[in-house]
């Protein structure tokens, strides 16, 4: 083996080693010792805000994809902006982030902060990461193990947003590419996307679909009518639809059975049917829940690891989800 190899050996197993370190640091009993019963404080503030506000069940996913994917999952879209700092939420990208996915994690770690043992020693990032995978399960998706032990960031700019979150518009090369700088590979992508099978859209976003003299050939015709009804020319673009107009309520498989019905309310969302490369994964799991539950999991498991931070140098435990210590 030349020297040159020996070195880009030695780097790649550098790399692997620390990224491996990373992930090792997260475990799922990781408060077992502080806070023992933080997942059922969790999970009964999670449940009081779902069935008083549903659509806290849209909003908290929406809510941890858009964390993860800018800075790492480590609740710095929550941080609200400084008179010297404007931060992640109030992007473009962010400024849709429905209240009530913010307010979850808030009353999440209120109640989390009321036990004594537990007061300031759980992260908001973690608090997050828990209170997604409660929200899926309430609203009939599946559960699954949480690894814990993020810190939460001190860092939140609005401009490290730009170019981090997919658009409505992208395509499956654009997806491809922008879930793998996260180490996500496509079919992560198709997984994690089925989080529209619950939640709400504006009409702004899916406008360009469905006008009358050149709506998308992808798209039901049908369902196109259905939408120019809903969301006319002229209409206030803040009107906001079900993402899924058969189950909006249910997080299940149907999204994908409505993305080969032409049923896609996003042209992200539909192209994952109409691009042959992603089309046999899509029918699959439209045929079969359990290997998409599965794969889901798996997905939204790996979605937490990216850009953790358990190093004390570069986070903390906020006592306030919305400000820095």
């Amino acid at each position: 083996m030349g020297a040159g190899i020996r070195v880009l050996a030695a780097l790649l197993a550098a790399l692997a080693a620390a990224t491996a370190g990373v992930t090792a640091q997260l475990r799922q009993d990781y408060y077992a010792a502080v806070c023992p019963d933080l997942e059922s404080i969790v999970r009964a503030a999670v449940s009081k805000k779902v069935q008083a506000q549903p659509v806290a069940v849209g909003a908290t996913i929406r809510l941890f994809f858009h964390d993860c994917f800018v800075e790492g999952c480590d609740a710095s879209v929550i941080l609200v902006s400084t008179g010297n700092n404007t931060a992640e939420k109030d992007h473009p990208s962010n400024l849709s982030l429905a209240g009530d996915g913010f307010d979850t994690v808030i009353q999440a770690k209120a109640a989390v902060d009321a036990v004594p043992a537990c007061a300031n020693q759980v992260s908001c990032a973690d608090i997050l990461a828990l209170a997604t995978r409660d929200v899926i399960e309430l609203a009939g998706g599946p559960s699954y193990a949480v690894e814990l032990g993020r810190l939460d960031g001190l860092v939140s700019m609005s401009t490290n947003v730009d170019g981090k979150l997919p658009p409505p518009s992208f395509n499956l090369d654009q997806l491809t590419s922008i879930f793998a700088l996260n180490n996500l590979s496509q079919a992560d992508m198709i997984a994690l996307s089925a989080a529209h099978t619950v939640g709400f859209a504006h009409c702004s976003t899916f406008s360009d679909r469905i006008q009358p003299q050149s709506v998308d050939p992808t798209m039901n015709a049908t369902y196109a009518e259905d939408l120019q009804a809903a969301c006319p020319a002229g209409v206030d673009p803040n009107i906001a639809l079900q993402l899924d107009p058969v189950t909006p309520q249910a997080f299940d498989n149907q999204y994908f059975a409505n993305l080969v019905d032409g049923r896609g309310l996003f042209a992200s969302d539909q192209v994952l049917f109409s691009d042959a490369r992603s089309q046999p994964t899509v029918v699959a799991w439209a045929q079969n829940a359990t290997a998409f539950e599965q794969a889901f999991v798996d997905a939204i498991t790996r979605l937490g690891r990216v850009g953790v931070k358990t190093d004390p140098s570069l986070g903390d435990v906020r006592r306030d989800c919305a400000f820095l210590n």
